[in-house]
């Protein structure tokens, strides 16, 4: 999948590991247009990013 909002599906909440697929997912349930741009156009931005950093509030925090 594309970036989204500056950041990679990799720090993503909805990129999850499924064991039944042996892989990362995107668990974002997202339409089919929107998956279309983000495989199809390098500069659209996901609607869905979740920034999966749980520890981003506590270091603001400190």
């Amino acid at each position: 999948m594309g970036n989204g909002a500056g950041s990679s599906c990799s720090s993503c909440a909805y990129y999850i590991y499924d064991d039944e697929y042996d892989e990362y997912i995107c668990d974002a349930a997202m339409d089919e247009d929107d998956y279309v741009r983000l495989r199809l156009e390098p500069h659209y931005s996901c609607p869905y990013y979740r920034n999966g950093d749980e520890y981003r509030i506590v270091r603001k925090q400190m």
